[in-house]
């Protein structure tokens, strides 16, 4: 027999997974974002 559907739980789960996967790319872009600055260190451009 069929199970029936819990729609409220599987979106829940869809959003969930969402989320987790939002984070990880953030993560992933704030890591690389500050590899890059301390690879790149800035310079003077004032002109001061």
């Amino acid at each position: 027999m069929a199970r029936a559907p819990n729609y409220n739980f599987e979106r829940q789960e869809r959003d969930r997974q969402k989320a987790i996967k939002a984070a990880q790319k953030a993560a992933a872009k704030q890591e690389a974002k500050e590899r890059a600055a301390a690879a790149n260190p800035p310079t003077d451009t004032n002109g001061q």
